[in-house]
């Protein structure tokens, strides 16, 4: 039909209905054309460096990964994956593999092979595409912002990560595996979630509408080993006078509240307080995903539950503190305070709970005592503001500032007492403080550890526990 437009191959006669040619005219040598008026030649086809050569590899697996999925899913019996071995389903996802690559006449050397076949393991019982960066432990916050982008954070710095889902449908089923697992659902109509995995990583999840452009995952990993006190000096998260003063508070019963930012490492350094602890003490903890990995023997553990689809069987914080004081505790550990469970918290502070430890969002020290004000507003509790003052300087005794600095360093840059009232201002005092003192050209922060020069508010408390500090603890230090 349209053979009389298409163009003639080399050799063929032009066909006989094309239009005839224009008269002939006296042919005219045709001028050179200036170069810079002459068209551009296409360039030569560079080869591939080898980034692009390992993209279109990559691209090239995850074709192949999803075609073999899909027959996994079609050959798998999945109701007996749940007793099968680890080494009996690697084998038959290997033999699957190896007949549907033949099929296709697909050749992949044994690497690529290898590569797939852990892949299809972690899409049957893992996670997908996260379980690589589950599994490295150099990873301590894994972000994802829509399928094709995966953000991790390594020594509080983040970095894009070469990791990918195939599509939004592909990181939907992964958020409804995690999320399934604890009995809990996300969908248009419940839109976000809250979850721990089973190894205690904290999950978060927010999918579509509410997401615009493409769901929105957070994993805050823990490591497996834990910190204690000793790690924190030798990381350079304070000093060793500041362990030795936060031994003592803690031995002697002071009620403490770990203040910071996202991700300053309040529930690191809880932890490491805990170390403290006397074993023969009963300890009762709080939180909202259970984070804490105390190393006590006595330890009681809750965990609060949100309302479920129906908006009923919500356990709160506050229910929870309010139990937890009639279970005969010696300290009750909340992991985070941030609504009306404050007022049950300072209560069990001022009434013979000695010793209880939390944590806050905020910026300072005084800022912390700000919120915690406000929280109690936010109870619905009428009282006069100087009676919530005055509860507050009776509860708290101590309150330790971690930050995040901007070169991703995690440091504890203030201890603060809280040492009373002075007309209707809650009076404090700073102990020790991280002092800067400049840059380097890396952008790492220079700064040192250093006392403030004024003697602990608590000092005799701590003589009659048989904590004696020496006088030389709270002198300030000049760097060398």
């Amino acid at each position: 039909m349209f053979s009389r437009y298409k163009k003639p191959s080399p050799g063929q006669a032009r066909p006989v209905d094309a239009a005839p040619e224009k008269s002939a005219k006296p042919s005219v040598s045709a001028a050179p054309v200036p170069a810079s008026l002459r068209r551009p030649t296409a360039p030569a086809k560079a080869d591939l460096g080898p980034q692009e050569k390992e993209r279109k590899r990559k691209e090239r697996l995850s074709e192949i990964k999803l075609d073999l999925h899909r027959a996994l899913l079609d050959n798998l019996n999945l109701g007996a994956l749940d007793t099968a071995t680890e080494q009996e389903l690697r084998e038959e996802i290997g033999s699957i593999t190896a007949e549907v690559l033949e099929e296709r006449s697909i050749v992949l050397n044994r690497e690529d092979r290898m590569t797939l076949t852990q892949e299809l393991y972690d899409e049957v019982r893992g996670l997908g595409p996260l379980e690589t960066l589950l599994k490295d432990d150099t990873v301590n916050d894994i972000l994802v912002n829509g399928p094709h982008q995966i953000f991790i954070e390594r020594d509080g710095i983040l970095e894009l990560s070469d990791v990918t889902f195939k599509d939004e449908r592909h990181l939907l089923r992964i958020i409804d595996k995690i999320v399934s697992a604890v009995g809990r659902r996300v969908d248009e109509s419940n839109p976000y979630v809250d979850a721990r995995l089973a190894d205690g990583s904290r999950f978060n999840a927010m999918v579509p509408p509410v997401a615009v452009d493409g769901s929105l995952v957070s994993i805050r990993k823990f490591k497996k080993d834990k910190l204690g006190i000793d790690d924190l000096v030798r990381f350079g998260a304070f000093s060793e006078e500041m362990a030795a003063y936060l031994q003592a508070a803690v031995a002697c019963r002071l009620n403490i509240i770990v203040s910071g930012g996202t991700g300053s490492g309040k529930t690191t350094t809880l932890n490491a307080l805990s170390s403290f602890i006397d074993n023969a003490e009963r300890i009762l903890t709080i939180e909202d995903t259970a984070e804490l990995q105390l190393q006590q023997i006595h330890v009681g553990r809750m965990e609060s539950r949100p309302p479920n689809v129906e908006g009923k069987g919500e356990v709160s914080p506050r229910d929870c503190l309010k139990n937890a004081l009639r279970m005969r505790p010696d300290r009750i550990i909340v992991g985070e305070t941030r609504g009306e469970e404050v007022i049950d918290m300072l209560q069990a502070m001022n009434t013979g709970h000695d010793g209880s430890m939390t944590t806050i969002h905020a910026n300072n020290p005084r800022d912390g005592i700000s919120r915690l004000e406000n929280m109690v507003a936010m109870a619905g509790i009428e009282m006069p503001l100087k009676a919530v003052r005055s509860q507050i300087a009776s509860a708290v005794h101590l309150i330790v500032q971690a930050s995040r600095l901007q070169d991703g360093s995690r440091r504890m840059t203030s201890i603060t007492e809280v040492t009373g009232m002075e007309g209707e201002v809650i009076s404090m005092q700073e102990v020790f403080r991280f002092q800067r003192v400049g840059l380097t050209p890396e952008n790492k922060i220079l700064g040192h550890f250093t006392a403030t020069g004024v003697r602990s508010h608590y000092s005799e408390r701590f003589r009659l526990w048989g904590y004696d500090l020496p006088a030389s603890l709270y002198e300030p230090v000049t760097p060398e």
